[in-house]
């Protein structure tokens, strides 16, 4: 007999032993059951589950970091990809529409100055002729343009060519297709010109670089800043009243005989593209009427004295 018998006491079990696994499993299924059937029918588990969900979402999101991570930064870089080719075609776009733009503002320019070149025409009271501006003289010196238009145009030597603005110059040169224009600003270049404030008679130089100059006027004219000058028509070359230049400034020094009066011409003498070219006036036509001839009065009697 062991020391355990003799005391009277029985060794206890290595290991607890509670209900049967059977029993268990069959109280565990009854309970599931049960909890479905209470659950369905009564809504009994809903505050468990949402107290559960409200624990569990943070560990879900942290969960899904990192695949909504990985989702996001393959989207923003697919949408920098296209983003980076749908602005290089918005810029190419955007140069060809800048480019018609720009055409399409020179050709409404041009043709406002090919209409006000029109209106030019209507208003005066000689043959003109339209011409285009070919290319400027090689002549750094000189200040002189070429036009379409010649001898067989009917084009000759002294005509004067103008703008829809005023004189831009005139012919000085013509060939039997083209024509040389010397233009308002040539140093050679003079025209009589008054002032059309006060009709006071002078004559405007070039000066070179795009700039006039009024000579031969004293200290005291009476010429101010601002003044429109236009062609007087003694030279019967331009004719009377076309606009030519604007007074912009005048220094009085009286120890000079003249004072200095720089002037701006008011054509696109350098700048525009089109031109008309004045014809000679036609003098009006005087009918042939028979001349009467001058009658004498009759001697009177003599009377008695």
């Amino acid at each position: 007999m062991s020391a355990a018998s003799h005391s009277g006491h029985t060794p206890p079990p290595f290991f607890k032993r509670g209900p049967a696994p059977l029993a268990r499993l069959a109280f565990f299924v009854t309970l599931a059951l049960l909890l479905l059937v209470a659950d369905l029918r009564f809504r009994t588990l809903e505050v468990a589950r949402l107290a559960v969900a409200t624990m569990l979402w943070p560990l879900q999101k942290a969960v899904l970091l990192p695949v909504e991570g990985a989702g996001e930064a393959g989207n923003y870089f697919s949408n920098l990809i296209s983003l980076q080719q749908e602005n290089t075609e918005l810029r190419k776009r955007q140069l060809a529409q800048t480019n018609l733009l720009l055409r399409q503002a020179h050709l409404e320019d041009e043709n406002r100055r090919l209409r006000a070149l029109l209106a030019m025409q209507e208003r005066l009271d000689v043959p003109v002729r339209a011409a285009e501006i070919l290319y400027a003289a090689r002549d750094p010196f000189a200040r002189r343009i070429i036009i379409n238009q010649g001898l067989t145009h009917g084009l000759e030597n002294g005509q004067a060519v103008i703008d829809d603005l005023g004189v831009v110059g005139q012919i000085t040169r013509a060939f039997p297709m083209t024509s040389e224009v010397t233009l308002l600003t040539d140093k050679n270049q003079l025209v009589p010109v008054q002032v059309a404030r006060n009709g006071l008679r002078a004559v405007v130089a070039g000066a070179g670089s795009g700039a006039m100059e009024l000579k031969f006027l004293p200290a005291n004219a009476d010429v101010q800043p601002g003044d429109m000058l236009v062609t007087s028509g003694l030279d019967g070359i331009y004719l009377p009243g076309l606009p030519v230049a604007k007074v912009i400034s005048i220094d009085r020094n009286t120890s000079f005989s003249f004072a200095r009066i720089d002037c701006a011409p008011l054509a696109g003498v350098e700048r525009h593209g089109q031109v008309l070219v004045l014809g000679k006036r036609i003098a009006p036509e005087v009918p042939d009427e028979p001349i009467e001839p001058i009658k004498k009065p009759a001697k009177g009697r003599k009377t008695a004295k």
